[in-house]
């Protein structure tokens, strides 16, 4: 498993420009990542390249200038905001002469830090063996090579391949227990759809206010502070709307960009609340300079997890930080699509109750009718021709 940083833990940051734009706000967020991971932040490094270097990432030149850097502050960690292939990471560490973190491993120890559940602790596992897997030659260079020769001889391949092994069996096993946990959440699942229970899922940027928005909502108690991944594991509470009756409400773990693959591959089981859902609440942050950016990253997650076609609520938080009042704002055909909301203060969280509220009971009756019509239509074919005549009038865009 991976080394936790320890409490103390020098660290300074290596933020690579590529002409993506927003650097100021990526490093600021790697601020963030390093401090919730509990390390203590040194120094930063802001280099620009047209691409990454093959062998150091960052270049031979700026790799003697960053080590130079590291001696200088006494740092004993470096934290790049990218991912770093093996080799490129055993190559700045022999540079370096300290330990080398990319974006995906300092992720993963975060979650590792928040998990609480057993299902929570299971995914994260599963999500660090898989990435362990591909890293494990960083631990052998000193036996990997068997071609013969005096130094080369041994078992090194063999402690390898046993590694390998063993670590492949651990995840399998993982697997196998996720499987039985998201057998046993689509029961449950399926028991609220049976009853006829509307589910909301929270999602949103990470830090953008979903638990103390979900606590404002629900009076629940679940943890909730001003850092990155507060929040890891789903929680779901009751709550009654006037129109649509018992809801479930969940908050799930919050999105970042670029979230590695692994990561969001073994939360199958937990993201597949929000695939499932009758409406997501998409939390964004007003108050934040990178917000527009952090939406499309929300987006593009959506998209990756397969939730892409679920009904969305756009509900802007904070702005008790821009002093602004609550507001509800509908689209051309009179459907509310986003309400602004203080999660802090509650204001504007009546507004969002009747938001939610309207827009599940409207869903829910035109899902009614589509039954109804359906039904008669079926029933109109079987005594009757069919009937074609042209459309005289402009179609509506509204569902």
């Amino acid at each position: 498993m991976f080394e936790r940083p320890r409490f103390g833990e020098r660290a300074w940051l290596v933020q690579i420009d590529f002409g993506e734009g927003r650097v100021a706000e990526r490093l600021e967020e790697l601020r963030q990542l390093v401090v919730s991971a509990g390390a203590e932040i040194v120094g930063a490094l802001t280099v620009r390249r047209a691409k990454p270097d093959p062998a150091t990432f960052l270049g031979s030149g700026k790799v003697t200038e960053l080590a130079a850097l590291v001696r200088e502050h006494g740092a004993d960690l470096v934290v790049f905001n990218h991912a770093l292939s093996p080799a490129q990471q055993r190559n700045l560490e022999q540079a370096l002469a300290c330990r080398v973190v990319d974006r995906n491993t300092l992720i993963l120890d975060i979650f590792a830090l928040r998990a609480k559940s057993a299902e929570g602790k299971l995914q994260v596992e599963l999500a660090q063996l898989e990435y362990l897997s591909t890293r494990l030659v960083r631990g052998w260079t000193h036996l990997e090579r068997q071609r013969g020769g005096i130094g080369l001889r041994g078992p090194g391949e063999t402690e390898l391949e046993t590694d390998r092994r063993l670590i492949g069996a651990r995840v399998n096993r993982l697997k196998a227990r996720l499987q039985r946990l998201e057998k046993q959440r689509a029961t449950r699942r399926r028991g609220r759809q049976r009853y006829g229970v509307p589910q909301v899922s929270l999602v949103g940027y990470t830090n953008a206010g979903k638990s103390t928005l979900f606590n404002a909502l629900t009076k629940a108690q679940t943890y909730a502070a001003d850092q990155l991944f507060a929040t890891l594991d789903t929680t779901s509470r009751r709550i009654w709307l006037p129109q649509t009756g018992n809801v479930v409400l969940s908050d799930t773990v919050g999105f970042i960009r670029d979230l590695p693959h692994d990561l969001v591959a073994a939360f199958h089981a937990t993201l597949e609340e929000v695939k499932e859902a009758d409406l997501l609440l998409v939390v964004s942050d007003l108050a934040s300079p990178d917000n527009d950016a952090q939406r499309e990253a929300v987006t593009e997650t959506l998209r990756q997890i397969g939730a892409e076609s679920v009904p969305v609520l756009e509900v802007g938080n904070k702005i008790d930080l821009l002093d602004q009042s609550p507001e509800v704002v509908r689209d051309g055909c009179g459907t509310i699509r986003r309400v602004t909301v203080s999660a802090a203060t509650g204001a504007g969280l009546e507004l969002l109750r009747a938001a939610i509220d309207e827009r599940l009971h409207t869903a829910t009756n035109a899902s009614s009718g589509e039954k109804n019509t359906e039904t008669n239509s079926a029933s109109t074919q079987d005594h009757t021709e069919p009937f074609w005549e042209p459309l005289e009038r402009e179609v509506s865009p509204c569902p």
